[in-house]
């Protein structure tokens, strides 16, 4: 793969608190893909000047250990939502509805730069003073707590093995400190895959249906009897095809591309801008230790400012069949 890093740096259970568990106008709960990317990709533009090195950070691989969303009810849930303070005429705030979650992730980070061929020795602390820089900026809107100092929360900077048939050896040491979790990948065959089914039987279905059905819990009827006195259904869950999960992975334009300063109110009056939409995709959750090569697992930024498309992309079905 030409986007293939030189090293990877693992920031092993960040713990945060508070983070945005909207993640899209469609969804909740795991925080969007584009937090995280952005999180790097901050997190790169702050290194250079920091360290004074030669460095950056492109790509990141997410491995939730642990997730707890503040929400409260049975079968319909609803957020549990702050009281703010009153304001200095006494009057109580309006409740502006948000989503707060807890959650624990690895991230395994793509790395680039001439200062990071160095020996092993120098590489260990270099690993911690980022982590220090890390551990300062917000995750998804959420607060990075202080971790303990022991084994399993130590950062690692790793150069990758030049020799493909090296690979294998180097993720089985480092996967052991991904687990126990899920690693959230791009599932866009499974997807062309159901899409296909359906327009099978109606050629007017949608990639949004195809998505949708995927994603939903279904009932199907496994047997049905009836006699005199009353009838018997007995219902089965259609079996699922993988922990699948429907993903914002970015953005579309919907308007042309502004110059710079012309639309009042953008935030940023040096950058051109335009209005976008949310852009989703199928995921799917799988165990870090179903794989070999721990770069099918990281995420990139991509724009294509002709198409109006900004996203985040995953190789892992292009390393798969490769």
């Amino acid at each position: 793969m030409s986007d293939d890093p030189v090293a990877l740096l693992l920031l092993p259970r960040l713990k945060v608190q508070n983070a945005n568990a909207i993640s899209g106008p469609l969804s909740w709960g795991f925080p969007a893909l584009s937090a995280f990317t952005g999180y790097v990709h901050a997190l790169s533009r702050r290194l250079p000047d920091a360290l004074n090195m030669d460095i950056t950070l492109d790509s990141v691989g997410i491995v939730c250990n642990e997730f707890e969303p503040q929400i409260a009810g049975g079968y319909l849930k609803s957020f549990r939502l702050t009281r703010n303070p009153n304001d200095e005429n006494g009057e109580a705030p309006a409740l502006v509805e948000e989503g707060r979650t807890h959650f624990e992730v690895s991230l395994l980070i793509g790395v680039r730069g001439k200062d990071v061929l160095r020996d092993d020795s120098e590489l260990a602390p270099l690993a911690r003073r980022i982590l220090t820089h890390a551990q300062g900026q917000r995750l998804a809107g959420g607060s990075i707590l202080p971790t303990p100092n022991d084994f399993l929360r130590e950062p690692a900077l790793q150069l990758l093995p030049e020799a493909p048939e090296d690979m294998d050896a180097f993720y089985r040491k480092l996967r052991r400190r991904l687990l126990p979790g899920f690693a959230l990948v791009q599932r866009d065959d499974k997807l062309q895959e159901r899409l296909h089914e359906l327009r099978q039987a109606a050629s007017e279905s949608t990639p949004l249906d195809a998505l949708l059905d995927l994603c939903a819990l279904h009932w199907d009827c496994d047997a049905f009897h009836r006699d005199e006195q009353a009838r018997q259904i007995a219902w089965k869950i259609r079996p699922r095809r993988g922990w699948l999960v429907p993903i914002p992975i970015g953005y579309a334009a919907i308007s042309p591309l502004y110059e710079a300063g012309t639309v009042q109110n953008a935030r940023d009056k040096t950058a051109p801008f335009r209005f976008v939409e949310s852009v989703y995709s199928l995921g799917e959750w799988i165990s870090p230790h179903r794989i070999d090569d721990p770069r099918r697992l990281l995420w990139y930024h991509r724009a294509d400012r002709e198409q109006g498309l900004y996203r985040c992309i995953n190789n892992y079905v292009e390393a798969q069949n490769s």
